[in-house]
């Protein structure tokens, strides 16, 4: 049986192929014809078209904080990522799912899996895939503590191989930057932004260190004249709108944390915590969460990969999958 780790994330799925490695990561993005319904591109094919369609043709994203929010869209899209990638069956697969990810959520899920042909499914939420992914050993004697930031939602968790101690999903992730940024340069700089400007503003100016003096040039229309317009905006032009996410996502870590019992929390003290997601390669993000939570931060060198690579470490291992896998 062919084996596969997928991660139908909000902005991009990721999937791993045993064998192989990570075979796959495009945007879970579709267009549709608005008067037909038919779907006319599927993944960075349809992403590019993003605030470039005409009013008869909409660029759609079917997963919508960690849930499937049109099985009629994800199903084909699904499939048509899985065809890329897998050209036999059958197919038995682990999905990558935020931490606390509800049984009717799960169910969703399984239908859309099925219906692009998947024949065995198994889920496992993120917390335990991406300390995996970073090589970090699980056992029932050391906890773990990890926190994944995602394109709309963050799991932050303390587990061990016995399950999750403390943890919890939560609706913010790097969407919630970027439409923040959209707003923030409308109000300073008088220039409307799509969202692609946006997300690359964000990936290459984004910090968190204090003065960056980082720059880029954008391009955007005027809302005053309505004509194109660049300006260059800095790291901290936008320093707020990337930082007001990364405080609550820190407020919620703490709330885990003070959730724990007092060996486990010593624990993880000494240990340090593992920080995975796209978000978690923004400038100064080790420092800015080390000063705030009192302990060690650790980042892969893809970050963004973390949670798919350990999706595939625990697909190849039956015995490890049996233990962290959700029932």
């Amino acid at each position: 049986m062919l084996k596969l780790a997928i991660d139908f994330g909000s902005a991009v799925t990721k999937i791993y192929k045993i064998g192989y490695g990570t075979v796959l990561a495009e945007a879970t993005c579709v267009t549709v014809q608005k008067d037909t319904g038919e779907i006319r591109a599927f993944g960075n094919d349809a992403k590019r078209l993003l605030g470039k369609t005409a009013d008869l043709t909409d660029v759609c994203f079917p997963v919508h904080e960690g849930e499937i929010a049109s099985k009629e869209l994800a199903g084909p899209l699904l499939e048509y990522f899985v065809r890329k990638v897998a050209r036999r069956s059958p197919i038995e697969a682990l999905f990558c799912v935020p931490c606390g990810f509800k049984p009717d959520s799960r169910e969703k899920v399984y239908a859309v899996a099925k219906s692009a042909g998947i024949s065995r499914v198994n889920f496992v939420e993120t917390p335990f895939l991406s300390a995996l992914g970073q090589d970090v050993p699980l056992s029932e004697s050391n906890p773990v503590f990890a926190i994944d930031i995602g394109a709309d939602v963050t799991s932050i968790a303390a587990f061990s191989l016995d399950g999750i101690i403390a943890g919890v999903g939560m609706n913010v992730g790097g969407k919630n930057m970027d439409v923040h940024i959209i707003d923030h340069v409308a109000e300073k700089f008088n220039l409307k932004i799509g969202s692609l400007t946006s997300e690359k503003l964000k990936n290459s100016v984004g910090s968190l260190i204090e003065d960056d003096n980082q720059s880029t040039i954008i391009n955007g229309r005027d809302l005053m004249t309505g004509k194109p317009r660049s300006v260059s905006v800095s790291s901290s032009d936008i320093e707020f709108p990337v930082r007001v996410y990364i405080d609550k996502i820190i407020e919620y870590a703490e709330l885990v944390l003070r959730k724990l019992p007092a060996e486990v929390s010593a624990a993880i003290g000494k240990n340090g915590f593992y920080l995975s997601g796209g978000v978690a390669k923004l400038a100064g993000i080790a420092d800015y969460f080390e000063r705030s939570l009192q302990m060690e931060a650790h980042i892969p060198e893809d970050p963004q990969m973390a949670v798919v690579l350990g999706g595939g470490r625990a697909i190849g291992n039956p015995a490890l999958l049996r233990r962290i896998r959700l029932d």
